[in-house]
């Protein structure tokens, strides 16, 4: 009799789940998961963005969300656009227009174009001034002077795109001190490593030469991710970093990546750049480490379902 009533209750939630779903179109694409204790869960699809509420994490609370399920422009009250040629010889102008959010999620586009650098000067051998035009643009938003976090547990669930040429990044730097003195952490970063494919997460600090940063760096090879599953590219991931004041772990789908314990990133003048809140950035670079784009197909997409950022209680 239990076990009748047991199956009753299952079927009847599969019924109620289903007559749901079929009338939420914003849900539409989660599944029903029967586990081996005959308990009915639910499972977010892995090709579109995941519409439920904010887990809950024992002994932490949500500080920062944003879900990106509104239409235009990220939230101003939470990203700053960077605008023009900005870092690492890379061949993208940054500019707004290349980032908007719908249908649940923020899509940075990377698009080849061909228009005259304003900051174009003859003769100059800067490379932000020395190129004549500007063939391929992107963008980048960060929260630098309107959120910063120091430790807790960051969460991104992004869809990179493979495609030679593209350098999407989930990344933070500190508040104070220059770079790399200022600390930098990357959560993920997808370029060619060596002319190799790979997602990396790193740690970087300060060395005692100028500009030139000391990395606790682990690289994961993209063929190592399609053989496990062909359709990684595809899909959806969780990017995740545990910070504390001993460590900083980061981790892709739940897999640590890596885990840098905090007594070893001292600066020269032995400030600890990770003892210091931290602003986040969202990038798509192309080219530089991302390989040469000349021959890919054009957009490339980078699309960011949510950030999400629980501290302590």
């Amino acid at each position: 009799m239990c076990t009748l009533l047991k199956d009753l209750s299952i079927l009847f939630f599969l019924l109620f789940s289903i007559t749901v779903f079929s009338q939420n179109s914003s849900i539409s694409k989660a599944k029903i998961t029967m586990i081996s204790d005959g308990i009915a869960r639910l499972t977010v699809d892995p090709y579109s963005p995941d519409t439920s509420a904010s887990k809950q994490i024992p002994g932490m609370v949500l500080v920062f969300s944003d879900e990106f399920n509104y239409e235009g422009k990220p939230d101003p009250a939470n990203w700053t656009f960077e605008s023009g040629f900005i870092r690492n010889d890379e061949l993208q102008w940054y500019q707004s227009d290349n980032a908007n959010c719908s249908n649940g999620r923020l899509l940075i586009e990377g698009r080849r174009v061909n228009f005259p650098n304003p900051s174009y000067v003859s003769g100059s051998t800067n490379w932000k001034t020395s190129r004549q035009t500007i063939n391929y643009t992107s963008s980048s938003i960060h929260s630098k002077g309107k959120h910063s976090w120091l430790f807790g547990r960051f969460e991104v669930r992004a869809r990179i795109d493979t495609t030679k040429g593209s350098w999407p990044a989930i990344w933070t730097l500190g508040i104070n001190d220059e770079w790399p003195a200022c600390g930098e952490i990357d959560l993920m970063e997808f370029y060619r490593k060596n002319y190799v494919p790979s997602v990396l997460a790193n740690v970087g600090w300060g060395s005692a030469i100028e500009n030139v940063a000391i990395w606790d760096s682990y690289s994961k090879p993209l063929s190592q991710l399609l053989l496990q599953d062909r359709e990684w590219s595809r899909k959806y991931h969780i990017w995740r970093m545990d910070w504390t004041k001993d460590s900083i772990c980061l981790y892709m789908d739940d897999v640590l990546y890596n885990c840098t314990l905090l007594k070893q990133t001292l600066n020269v003048n032995d400030s600890n750049p990770f003892l210091q809140p931290h602003f986040m950035l969202l990038n798509l670079a192309l080219g530089s480490n991302g390989g040469e784009p000349a021959n890919s197909v054009f957009p490339i997409n980078y699309e960011v379902d949510y950030v999400r950022i629980y501290q302590k209680r």
